[in-house]
């Protein structure tokens, strides 16, 4: 058991040197490349001239392109093939787009290969093949799976497991006179527990997703078949991602009608301020349609990305061009331009819970459209990132316009009793006319943005009626792009260290969002290189 006990803390004392990063950096760190030898190029180029002979630069021989093979997924009906290619491809994604988890560079070409790949993708095989380069991202930072995976790891693994057995074996058929009762009873109860984990860790080992990478290679059918059987029991499922969308509600939260789950807190406590924070927060699963809408907007601008600046303007947008595109800069740019990022998300949340409510809560016969749906749901994801992680986002006044807006909606629904639910606060909060500018009348001293984000709901249904859009459905698109950019920016924005934090926590969109927009080139972590090229002398 001591022996066992080294191979434990050996294998975690070796994981986490792996993990740290200057370690991981340097790992990744390419072979040093002197490139051609410039010294006998120049010494032959000058021998040749002192001859007399006529000596010029000939066109350079660039090296063979790999080939790519971004059609090894198509035409295939079946699943467990197709699930077995998209994990080859995840994983050898994951050993080029690993860099970006060390601030490194990619080259152009890693780019190029992984923006066809992914152009030639529905919605459902891009989100999987980024939930599964995710896994093994955490798997990399936070367990052992790359030790244990290995051949050592199958060893020590064999070794820890067989020394473990065999010394419950030998304590079975030793004489215990001499030992209590409780002595050997909580003897046997520690191996037995050890065993246990034992055989755990091995069930959980063969059903990762780095087995299944193994077999895939070697196709051993034995071992594919257990592996079959033990993926197939619950409690050994491989979950990736949560598939959860954290949702906040800023009306909802003002309101304050949830009660209080614990009574015996004081309202003046500080505590009873995280709790109360922390009761409003949902969560919903992210559907099939969202995953579409934010992959088809991102596939569109990714044609545009040529060259490194068209690269940085497009991860520059959070909704400006959407609504230069939809010819309405002029009269909503001013929610957008010139202002902080937190600034705009609470303007646009507001405006969309508003215009949610006018459009489908009022009328209960009315369907609300899937651009609606979605906008609803992005809209109140960037807020619980602005009130929960406001670390995912670029540095700002958040948390002060937060409580400032909060304090004013507060002060708004409790002068009026007759509020007692969302519908009937958004309906009050239209009917208050902003025909004047907030900050003409309160200065800028308070940070609340509730009524400007009134005039944009106003702006929004006005530019309905006045006929700017034949029906709600164009302005619900307008809304979800917008949403859709703001997500996008935020997402570029975010420190690497930051995404790898929310992978211990069951992960967020935000992070998808960050490596999808990298694999269809949306990323400024690229160098443009011209590839391996060799100038050859031509001598006349």
């Amino acid at each position: 058991m001591f022996i066992v006990g080294i191979i434990k803390f050996g294998e975690r004392t070796w994981v986490l040197r792996s993990a740290s990063s200057e370690h991981f950096r340097e790992s990744m760190l390419p072979h040093p490349d002197p490139g051609p030898n410039y010294a006998r190029y120049m010494e032959e180029y000058s021998s040749k001239k002192a001859e007399g002979f006529k000596v010029e630069l000939g066109p350079p021989i660039e090296a063979p392109k790999a080939e790519n093979n971004s059609n090894d997924a198509r035409g295939i009906l079946d699943d467990s093939i197709q699930n077995a290619v998209i994990l080859n491809k995840a994983y050898s994604f994951f050993e080029i787009f690993k860099r970006l988890c060390a601030d490194l560079i990619l080259s152009f070409h890693n780019i190029e290969k992984s923006q066809t790949f992914f152009q030639n993708r529905n919605s459902e095989q891009a989100f999987k093949v980024i939930e599964i380069e995710l896994g093994f991202m955490y798997d990399v930072f936070y367990t052992r799976a790359v030790l244990v995976h290995s051949r050592l790891g199958g060893i020590l693994r064999c070794i820890s497991l067989s020394l473990t057995v065999s010394v419950f074996l030998a304590f079975l058929f030793k004489e215990k006179h001499a030992y209590t009762g409780e002595d050997v009873a909580i003897t046997y109860v520690l191996l037995v527990g050890a065993i246990i984990l034992e055989l755990y860790a091995v069930v959980m080992l063969l059903s990762s997703d780095w087995t299944t990478l193994q077999l895939n290679k070697h196709k051993n059918g034995v071992l594919k078949l257990f592996h079959t059987a033990v993926s197939s029991i619950p409690l050994v499922k491989n979950n990736r991602w949560s598939n959860k969308l954290g949702q906040y509600n800023l009306i909802t939260f003002c309101l304050k009608n949830r009660p209080a789950k614990c009574i015996f807190v004081e309202k003046d406590l500080f505590i009873n301020k995280l709790l109360e924070k922390y009761r409003y927060q949902d969560s919903e699963d992210v559907s099939e349609e969202l995953k579409n809408l934010i992959f088809t907007q991102l596939k569109e601008k990714s044609k545009s990305a040529s060259n490194f600046d068209a690269c940085k303007q497009l991860c520059a947008r959070r909704g400006a061009q959407v609504l230069r595109d939809a010819k309405c800069l002029v009269r909503l740019g001013w929610t957008i331009l010139g202002v902080e990022f937190e600034q705009s998300i609470l303007l646009w949340h507001i405006a969309t819970d508003l215009c949610y409510n006018f459009d489908v809560k009022r009328n209960s016969n009315v369907v609300p459209n899937q651009n609606c749906k979605n906008s609803k749901q992005l809209s109140n994801y960037m807020l619980y990132l602005l009130v929960m992680c406001p670390f995912m986002l670029p540095n700002g006044i958040g948390q002060i316009r937060f409580q400032d807006t909060c304090a004013e909606a507060e002060d708004f629904f409790t002068e009026r009793k007759s509020i007692t639910d969302e519908e009937k606060a958004c309906t009050m909060l239209l009917k208050v006319s902003t025909d004047i500018s907030p900050s003409e009348v309160k200065g800028d001293r308070s940070k609340s943005v509730l009524f400007d984000a009134c005039r944009l709901a106003k702006a929004l249904q006005s530019m309905e009626v006045e006929g700017h859009w034949g029906t709600n459905e164009k302005k619900w698109e307008l809304v979800s792009q917008v949403w859709v950019e703001m997500l996008s920016y935020a997402a570029n924005r975010c420190r690497w260290s930051d995404h790898a934090q929310q992978l211990r926590r069951g992960g967020e969109l935000l992070t998808h969002v960050w490596l999808l927009m990298a694999h269809l080139g949306l990323t400024e972590q690229f160098q443009i290189s011209e590839g391996h090229k060799r100038a050859k002398l031509v001598v006349q």
